[in-house]
């Protein structure tokens, strides 16, 4: 219940002979103190025959309450008349009374069958909204379970009633469902446009869920909460990029106007926090001077890209769009003319080492990290075949960590990087490398994954690699496409089906594509011409085709 870690506190009393409740305090997450709190309830169905508490090596029997660490009550049973013993289990972040109630609305008898045939149903639903067909019965377990990891966060945390904990350490009640867990800086980048394709609504709550964070935490955003703590695990600014993808995606109910002054707050206002935690830090030099430590800017400007972006389609405020979007074209002051590089700046403008200030990787994986201006990137360098160049020796090998400089199949600031090529004109080098990224890097084994999923992340950047569809930019729905792996694909949405035929594991590249029985010559296509139901085929080859998708260039917004 605690994350995992130590407990500071904890109590538990024996309320029947079948029966007890309490509660845990602590939390440790990244070796950050999470002190959060968590009640429950428990019960069998059928009465112990012995019962006590323990504390470290000491039995206790016939006690009835265990408080601190290294404690906790026992139960013994009589097997010999009853073989299988049942127990269930009410959790609460707000109170003993609430875990209770959970546990009395959500599983009042003792139905285990019943029980497991409503998990198999609900999780069959959210599995069941996209069909795939192929030869390899291995992908296709790999790509359910990785659509599953995509789906179990973030998770609820209000309770049946509607109370939930709040970030101002109050209990509050929502209408809603509320939720937590939110790995921003990971789950932006796949995860939540998923999620808000295929189901919008709770997308949505999320959504509100942050915004309630915010307004109780000091009225700036988190970046990594767990329960009702904001922790600060990573940088940059991630919330906002999250929020301006589930928009773009389709994930709409809510107001947008009290999200924008939010993301206004954290954007310009130094000092910003939530809880404790200051939203962007270094954020006057960045607004004054336009530059700052490298990694961390790079993840300022998407996100100042998507608050434009939602500035101008969620609220319709064009102004406040062209001061946004100004701030995203400072990726440039990072420039380094004479190494050729983006590169971290001392307040005085002097360049920092090469190699400085790019947290968990490195300049060359950082490189590519202006995901909203690729050919604002391209031309910076000199043009397609230098950006060409570069791309094939960072491809050279896949499992690049921390401080290596090729591409990090595991790690977040890499995973867009293989379609960077249908920028330059070589779709057909995105298709080979996504194809062995997915082949080399990713296995049904133990571990068969290259890195940590991060709530869903990975799991999302699998799925939407298997279909032919990547979410490239921040704030802007819409996919670059690879060739998919499946020979058929069906996308339950909303509002249609999307289709998708003619992929292939072993003819790896696109010949020719249409998009609703038209020939489309583009490796960009607009989520709005998706939402509605969509049918996109393919013919594959073995061999790279150079021409198909080589002229139409994906969009840039320098």
């Amino acid at each position: 219940m605690i994350s995992a870690t130590p407990i500071e506190q904890a109590a538990v009393v024996i309320t029947a002979p079948n029966k007890c409740e309490g509660y845990a305090e602590g939390g440790n997450f990244c070796g950050l103190l999470t002190p959060y709190k968590v009640y429950f309830v428990a019960e069998f169905d059928t009465d112990a025959v012995e019962s006590g508490i323990w504390k470290r090596n000491e039995l206790k029997p016939n006690s009835t309450f265990a408080e601190g660490e290294y404690s906790g009550v026992y139960f013994t049973f009589d097997v010999s008349k009853k073989k299988n013993v049942q127990y269930k289990i009410g959790v609460s972040y707000v109170s003993i009374d609430n875990a209770r109630e959970n546990l009395k609305a959500e599983n009042a008898g003792w139905d285990f069958k019943k029980i497991q045939n409503q998990a198999e149903a609900k999780w069959n639903h959210y599995l069941g909204m996209m069909e795939v067909e192929g030869t390899n019965p291995d992908r296709i377990t790999q790509f359910y379970t990785h659509l599953y990891r995509s789906f179990a966060h973030p998770n609820v945390c209000s309770d049946v009633n509607g109370e939930y904990m709040g970030a101002d350490f109050r209990v509050h009640k929502t209408r809603s469902k509320h939720y937590t867990s939110f790995s921003n800086w990971d789950t932006y980048r796949t995860q939540i446009q998923l999620l808000s394709m295929l189901d919008p609504e709770t997308a949505s709550d999320i959504v509100i869920s942050h915004q309630l964070f915010a307004e109780q935490s000091g009225g700036s955003f988190p970046r990594w909460v767990m329960a009702n703590i904001e922790t600060g695990v990573m940088q940059g600014d991630p919330t906002p990029i999250l929020i301006a993808n589930a928009y773009a995606f389709g994930a709409r109910n809510y107001d947008p106007k009290p999200i924008f002054e939010i993301m206004r707050k954290g954007a310009e206002e130094p000092g910003s926090k939530s809880q404790d935690i200051e939203t962007r830090p270094g954020l006057r030099q960045y607004l004054d001077k336009g530059y700052y430590n490298a990694s961390i800017q790079l993840e300022y400007t998407s996100a100042d890209f998507a608050i434009g972006r939602f500035a101008l389609y969620a609220v319709g405020h064009e102004f406040a769009s062209w001061r946004y979007f100004h701030f995203a074209r400072s990726w440039k002051n990072l420039y380094n003319p004479e190494t050729g590089w983006l590169q971290s700046r001392n307040p005085d403008g002097s360049w920092k080492s090469l190699g400085e200030d790019f947290r968990e990787s490195t300049y060359k994986n950082y490189f590519w990290m202006v995901p909203y201006d690729i050919a604002g990137l391209v031309d910076i360098i000199g043009g397609k075949e230098e950006a060409e160049k570069r791309l094939d020796d960072f491809f050279l090998r896949l499992d690049a960590g921390y401080n290596d400089a090729w591409f990090a199949s595991g790690n977040e600031p890499s995973f867009h990087i293989p379609w960077v090529y249908n920028w330059i004109g070589r779709p057909y080098k995105a298709q080979a490398i996504v194809n062995r990224v997915l082949n080399e890097q990713y296995s049904s084994k133990i571990d068969g994954l290259p890195g940590n999923d991060d709530l869903g992340t990975m799991g999302a950047w699998y799925v939407f690699a298997c279909i032919g569809l990547y979410p490239e930019i921040p704030g802007v729905g819409g996919f670059t496409v690879n060739t998919p792996i499946f020979s058929s694909v069906k996308i339950h949405l909303k509002k249609g089906n999307i289709v998708i035929k003619g992929g292939s594991e072993k003819n790896i590249y696109i010949k020719s594509m249409k998009l609703n029985g038209k020939s489309y010559e583009s490796t960009w296509i607009d989520w709005d011409q998706l939402n509605s139901g969509a049918t996109i085929e393919y013919r594959t080859s073995g061999k790279p085709d150079m021409k198909w998708g080589a002229k139409v260039v994906p969009p840039s917004f320098p």
